[in-house]
């Protein structure tokens, strides 16, 4: 059998298959974050082939204050749960699994968005923020409130029927500015060490597992490395995906940095954060999703069979075209 058809249990998900349609913002949601019919119409658009091993929505702010960009999803509400409840039945009749992808922008929210003020690790310029103002710093106590309010998302997405959450820690948003050393300057237990700077995902996590049980899934989407200067070292994102594990987290979902999905100068390799993959699997038995630059299963299963990868996201293929998997899929399994 081909290894991108093989089975795989991950924690208490059930995959038929290692394909995984990764988290892609489509800003359709209704102005104040509720499930609009386009996000239903496009979820049910890219799921409805059937071929799909997992599916991640794209982020849902869990705090009005955490709200990204315009139309993003939101989490943040029991208003919300109807809707949340039906993008969950999309995905099912689709024969996926859903984990819904929980966020908080940090210092990348605007406050001509929020009408809050951006706040952050440290008071740091975030490279990703076009308007370049300064977040303040977050206090303990705020910490603790934000920590609650992702369990309190989660605790919704179990509520909606969702499979599981993955919590963002990619992109430039909050939890990736905790991780990195360009934007976390604290000098208290959240500061410092990897260990440290990855202390508040891990609080998020036992924050769900002490609300909601250690049997609801919870995933994390890793911004692995910056790939800037003083950035995130490779030893670090061992050392995380180590700890990730330890904590229950069941699958670790491997992007970029501060500066999003994309590499300095580009990288056409299918797989192209395949170096991160190796270095979280160095010392973990934490299934990870590898993705960048996919196009076609060939190329999937190669990844696989290299052994850079437990799972596979295609993206930006499966995002321009919804018969992608069909079409790829046709003859796979035979050739």
């Amino acid at each position: 059998m081909k290894h991108l058809l093989e089975p795989m249990k991950a924690g208490g998900l059930s995959l038929k298959n290692r394909l995984v349609m990764p988290p892609m913002a489509t800003n359709k949601a209704e102005a104040d974050g509720a499930v609009s019919p386009g996000i239903l119409d496009y979820y049910g658009d890219k799921t409805q082939s059937g071929l799909l091993g997992l599916v991640i929505t794209e982020h849902h702010f869990v705090s009005p204050g955490g709200q990204a960009h315009p139309n993003q999803l939101s989490a943040a509400d029991d208003a919300k749960l109807d809707g949340l409840k039906a993008l969950a039945d999309v995905i099912h009749r689709g024969g996926s699994p859903a984990v819904i992808q929980i966020n908080h922008a940090g210092g990348m929210a605007s406050s001509k968005l929020t009408g809050r003020e951006p706040l952050a690790p440290s008071a740091v310029h975030i490279p990703r923020k076009r308007d370049g103002a300064l977040p303040r710093e977050l206090a303990k106590a705020e910490i603790a409130s934000i920590v609650g309010d992702f369990a309190a998302a989660a605790r919704r997405a179990r509520d909606a029927g969702f499979d599981g959450v993955e919590i963002h820690a990619a992109h430039g948003f909050l939890l990736q500015q905790f991780y990195t050393p360009l934007i976390n300057k604290r000098k208290d237990e959240y500061g410092g060490s990897v260990e440290n700077r990855i202390r508040v995902i891990l609080e998020i996590v036992a924050a769900i597992q002490s609300d909601i049980g250690k049997d609801f899934p919870v995933l994390v989407r890793l911004g692995a490395f910056d790939y800037m200067d003083g950035g995130v070292s490779l030893d670090d994102v061992t050392v995380a995906a180590r700890a990730f594990e330890e904590a229950g987290v069941c699958v670790l979902d491997i992007s970029g940095g501060q500066n999003g999905f994309e590499i300095p100068g580009g990288d056409g390799q299918p797989g192209y954060f395949a170096p991160l993959t190796l270095a979280a699997k160095k010392d973990s038995r934490i299934p990870v999703i590898l993705t960048g630059g996919i196009n076609h299963l060939e190329e999937a299963e190669q990844l696989l069979k290299e052994g850079k990868g437990d799972l596979i996201g295609v993206g930006r293929a499966l995002m321009k075209d919804s018969k992608w998997v069909e079409k790829e899929f046709a003859g796979f399994g035979e050739s």
